[in-house]
C-alpha cells in the first residue's frame, strides 16, 4: 500500500511538472470540460531571465524527496534530467544527492523513522534562521524541527504551515 502511494505521489509530481509546461489551450483540447469560455483571454505570466531575478528572490538550497523507492526515483530523475546522483551521504540522512542550478542540492532518501511519510520538502535559503523561524511561527506555522546545526553545511529547520512541510536553511 505505501509503495503504491509512493509511486502515485511520484507520478503526480512528474505529471505536475509536465502539466506546468502545457498551456491551457492544450489542456482544453485534451478535455473539453476544461476548456475556457470562447470570449476569455489567456493572460500569460511574464517570463523572467536569470539576469532579471531580483536580489531578494528565494533560493532553494536543498530539495529533499523522501521516498520508499530511492533508487527508482534517482534513476528516473537521472534519465529525465541528465544528472548523476552520488552515493548515500550519512550527514544528509543517507540521501543520494545531485546538484541544482544556483549551488543547491536535490537529495533523495528513505524515511528516517517508521512514521515518516513520503514528502517533497524544499529548504529555502535564509540569512537569519532564528528570525525566519519566528516569522513562520507568527504566521501560524508549527515548528516541526527547530534550528539544528549540520556540521560543515549550516543550520536547518522544518515548519508545517497549511498542511505542507517547509524547510529553512542558513549557510
Amino acid at each position: 500500500m505505501i509503495a503504491k502511494t509512493t509511486r502515485s505521489a511520484f507520478v503526480s509530481l512528474v505529471l505536475g511538472f509536465c502539466l506546468c509546461s502545457c498551456n491551457t489551450t492544450e489542456l482544453a483540447q485534451d478535455n473539453p470540460e476544461n476548456s475556457e469560455p470562447e470570449n476569455s483571454e489567456i493572460v500569460e505570466a511574464p517570463q523572467m531571465g536569470m539576469d532579471q531575478i531580483p536580489a531578494t528572490a528565494m533560493n532553494v538550497q536543498y530539495l529533499e524527496i523522501v521516498t520508499l523507492e530511492v533508487d527508482a526515483t534517482c534513476s528516473a530523475l537521472e534519465a529525465m534530467h541528465a544528472v548523476n546522483f552520488g552515493e548515500p551521504l550519512p550527514g544528509f540522512g543517507n540521501a543520494r544527492t545531485a546538484a541544482l542550478a544556483g549551488g543547491g542540492m536535490l537529495g533523495v532518501r528513505g524515511p528516517l523513522r517508521p512514521d515518516e511519510e513520503p514528502v517533497v520538502r524544499p529548504y529555502l535559503l535564509v540569512d537569519d534562521i532564528d528570525a525566519s523561524v519566528q516569522a513562520a511561527e507568527a504566521a501560524g506555522a508549527q515548528i516541526a524541527l527547530p534550528p539544528m546545526e549540520m556540521p560543515g553545511q549550516g543550520k536547518f529547520a522544518i515548519y508545517i504551515l497549511g498542511g505542507i512541510e517547509h524547510g529553512l536553511w542558513m549557510r
